[in-house]
Parts: C-alpha cells; structure tokens; sequence
C-alpha cells in the first residue's frame, strides 16, 4: 500500500474538464484537498486553470510523487509502462483502472509501489 501521507504533487492520467466523469471529480477532489495537481491529456492545454501535460514524458520528472490512473486499462498498460521507462515508481489505479496484465507487469518490475481497487478521493483526507 502507499503511503499517502507526504505525497504533495499527483500526476493524473485521464484528467477531463467533463465533470460528469472521474477523471475530473479526482482532480477537482485532490486539488481542493490542497494537492499539486500534474493533469495528463492531450486533448486540453489546461484545465481548471491547471496546466494540463500532453503524456508522462512531458512530466517535470523531480516533481512528481504519485501517478493516478483514471483511464481503462488498455490504455493504463501503454502508460505505465511509458511512466515506468520515464522513471516513475508510484501508481495508483482508480477502481476499474486495474487490469491483470497491468497486476503482472508491475510484480516483474524493482523498486515500483502500487495499488488497485482503492479510491484515492476515499483514501486522502
């Protein structure tokens, strides 16, 4: 499990300015929270007045100290490993985000920290 506790700045991939939609209740969620939020979609320049990255490789890489996935698992595999070859190590997938073959890919890899099935807007306060 990891540890919530000090993480400041979250990268979400599937960040959305449809707020019908997850990827916008959890960034909305962990920015009201007081989070530095690293949105990721290449459909939007920005959003919630967020500068919003295009993929993982344009993240600032010393800043980021969690991943979140919000996106269906064909597309979460292409990206985690994507993050994992960029140098990111912490993942967390949204409920409906995990997959197996994302499960075995992260067991293979050293030095990586992940969780499935938990709700990041339930687990930080």
């Amino acid at each position: 499990m990891i540890d919530l506790k000090n993480l400041k700045n979250v990268a979400i991939i599937g960040a959305t300015r449809n707020k019908e939609k997850y990827g916008y209740k959890v960034l909305k969620n962990l920015k009201d929270k007081g989070y530095t939020i690293y949105p990721i979609n290449p459909k939007y320049d920005e959003i919630e007045g967020i500068k919003t990255y295009p993929s993982v490789k344009d993240l600032p890489k010393d800043e980021i100290d969690l991943i979140v996935f919000v996106v269906p698992p064909q597309i979460g595999i292409t990206a985690v490993k994507e993050a994992y070859e960029e140098g990111f190590r912490k993942f967390w997938f949204q409920p409906g985000a995990e997959s197996d073959e994302i499960e075995e890919y992260l067991e293979e890899l050293p030095n990586v920290e992940f969780s499935f099935i938990k709700c990041i807007m339930v687990e930080t306060n």
